[in-house]
């Protein structure tokens, strides 16, 4: 696990200019937090390379990077962890190449020298990588399949630059900044996150996940996609079958990333992913495993109760802490190391989560990606009722909705959302249960500065990603979509920047490859249960108490109406309704005045507020005064 940042001139024949071979070393600087172990620059005619290193694997300086082939004509950065790189090895020494670190990173540059663009295919982990290739003359760039690690690039006045963390590209170019994206602040506002390749500043891009570019010279990346969730035969095993597979797959998932030359423990949140993780863990364990868990003094901390059963039953060496969150501080952390708004507001108990666990351990595993993988969110459930809706005569439907609207005012602010949403499309369904800010609200809430926006993009990209899915059914093709924007752009994006800000690893087995194949072909008579995740409880029924196992799913009880009613109220409202914001234009003053009385007087928003205070912020820390 470490940070990545290079350069590459457009002009090879030129070299790299003095201030684009510094600018890498600020890249370097402004990710230093990621690899506080060691540095490494590189420099090659047109090309710079630079490193920072978090050891985990072969902790000797034989393992620090940039690294190079034999004869040095191959040279590679890579942040992440390469988890079946031993076989690999093997491969490779008797195939005649020289390894000279224990490194799992190494094996990247002769899978390229045997494989070409083929090698990635071959590797398996979370990873985002940069390699030269002084022969042909190329720049590769790649990320891992489910985008665990992440990589940002630009193009500037004399080439291509590519970092780690995003705020990076920004503050490493002061003479060249960027513009913001009005449209990817729009897509913000739905969803809390910018989706990829966006980011909210025009010309920088994320890297997808499971995708290549090998970029020459002078070119733009022309990014491909090497690898999608397969959407073949469904598996026709029985159900114990199927659990059985299953528990064999997390098994060996868990072992895997257990492989560390520094201290592990797992996060535990008391749910049923984390309690699965830490009994395998404990099970491989020839030691009592750590772990850690955290509470909020105004949260129910029954979270708390349920991480200690499973702590008791397996011996851990268990550490938690309940905090109460500085939250100004907290919150200028998240939005500077992120550099663009991020709006999940659990990224501030991941955050203190992670500072904790740094403290005695450098690696995490967690159990995030069990929901994407087993359709554990509620939101799945409907798509059985859109089903339905679907099926009726036209004539009909008005009435079901009208029906459907009116017994949701008193019973779930969603069902009335669902209800307004039916006619529009799976992609208008899913955001109406998953946005934040709908069309309407955003007619409201948007000031002069954004009247040209478009607030159809979102649903029309989601669209597309549905369209594009080969998964036979509705279900399936929703789990598609949150495996390439929701997982990959919000939650893996929120566990790197919080646990990387304090220099710690964090692994995920159900990101693993045979796990996520295998759940991408499960049968829907499976999937499709009211009960979430009724595949991977019977496969664990042994390992996790009943009442952990039979418990409604439920994420981390963030006290955010206290927060921003209290500790953040008056900053909120300084803010987002003093002189600098009205003069933006991107928010209607009227409109935010009337989401802190809707809060006031107990009718809810305060995740919308978060939301907006979140926006403010990047724009003061990254637009109003200059990087």
């Amino acid at each position: 696990m470490c940070g990545i940042a290079g350069f590459m001139a457009d002009d090879a024949s030129a070299g790299v200019h003095p201030d684009d071979d510094a600018a890498v070393k600020r890249m370097l600087d402004c990710i230093a937090h990621r690899g506080p172990d060691a540095e490494g620059i590189w420099r090659a005619p047109g090309v710079v390379l630079g490193h920072r290193r978090l050891a985990i694997i072969d902790l000797s300086a034989d393992g620090n990077q940039p690294i190079a082939n034999e004869d040095g004509a191959v040279t590679a950065v890579v942040n992440g962890e390469i988890y079946d790189f031993e076989p690999i090895r093997e491969a490779l020494a008797a195939k005649g190449h020289t390894l000279r670190s224990r490194s799992d990173s190494e094996v990247v540059l002769h899978l390229w020298e045997d494989l070409g663009e083929g090698f990635v295919q071959r590797i398996h982990g979370m990873f985002a990588l940069a390699l030269w290739d002084a022969r042909r003359r190329v720049l590769v760039l790649a990320r891992d399949r489910a985008g665990k690690k992440p990589l940002f690039y630009r193009r500037t006045r004399r080439g291509l630059a590519f970092a780690s963390e995003l705020h990076a590209l920004v503050r490493a170019f002061p003479g060249e900044r960027p513009s913001v994206d009005l449209g990817a602040v729009d897509e913000y506002l739905s969803l809390q996150y910018v989706p990829a390749p966006r980011t909210v500043y025009q010309g920088i891009y994320k890297l997808p996940a499971a995708i290549l570019a090998v970029i020459a010279p002078g070119e733009s990346p022309s990014p491909r996609r090497y690898w999608s969730r397969p959407c073949g035969e469904t598996l026709g095993a029985t159900e114990d079958e199927l659990a059985s597979e299953l528990r064999g797959l997390l098994d060996g998932a868990v072992r895997r990333r257990m492989v560390a030359d520094v201290p592990l423990g797992a996060f535990l949140s008391g749910g049923v992913d984390s309690s699965v993780i830490v009994a395998l863990m404990a099970r491989a364990s020839t030691r009592p495993v750590k772990t850690f868990s955290i509470g909020f003094p105004d949260a129910d901390d029954s979270e708390l109760r349920y991480a200690r059963m499973v702590a008791a039953r397996y011996s851990t060496d268990h550490h938690e802490l309940v905090v109460a969150p500085e939250m100004t501080a907290v919150l200028q952390g998240i939005v500077e190391h992120h550099g663009e708004p991020f709006g999940d507001s659990s990224a501030v108990a991941t955050w203190y989560l992670a500072r904790m666990t740094r403290e005695h351990v450098t690696v995490s595993l967690s159990g995030d990606a069990s929901d994407e993988n087993f359709a554990g969110y509620k939101r799945y459930n409907p798509a059985r009722l859109s089903s339905v809706f679907d099926r009726l005569p036209s004539p009909a439907r008005p009435a079901v909705q009208w029906v459907m609207e009116q017994a949701g005012r008193a019973i779930h602010p969603d069902v009335v959302a669902l209800a307004r949403s039916l006619d529009g499309g799976d992609a208008g369904r899913y955001l109406a249960l998953l946005g934040h800010f709908t069309a309407a609200d955003k007619q409201r809430l948007y000031g002069p500065a954004m009247a040209t926006v478009d607030p159809g993009t979102t649903q029309r990209r989601f669209a597309s990603l549905l369209a594009s899915s080969r998964a036979p059914d509705r279900l399936r093709r929703l789990l598609d979509l949150d495996f390439q924007t929701y997982l990959t752009d919000d939650i893996n994006a929120k566990v790197d920047i919080a646990a990387m800000s304090h220099a710690l690893e964090v692994r995920c087995p159900f990101l693993d490859t045979a796990v996520v194949e295998f759940a991408a072909r499960l049968p829907s008579r499976v999937q499709s249960r009211w009960r979430a995740k009724h595949l991977l409880r019977k496969a664990v029924v042994d390992l996790v108490p009943g009442e952990i196992l039979h418990r409604s799913k439920r994420g981390f009880g963030l006290p955010l109406k206290r927060w921003m009613t209290r500790d953040l109220g008056p900053m909120a409202r300084d803010l987002l309704l003093d002189r600098t914001a009205r003069e933006r234009g991107v928010l209607a003053p009227a409109a935010v005045e009337a989401l802190f009385a809707d809060l006031d007087a107990g009718r809810g928003g305060a995740d919308r507020l978060w939301t907006l205070l979140v926006l403010e912020t990047w724009f003061r820390a990254f637009m109003d005064g200059g990087p």
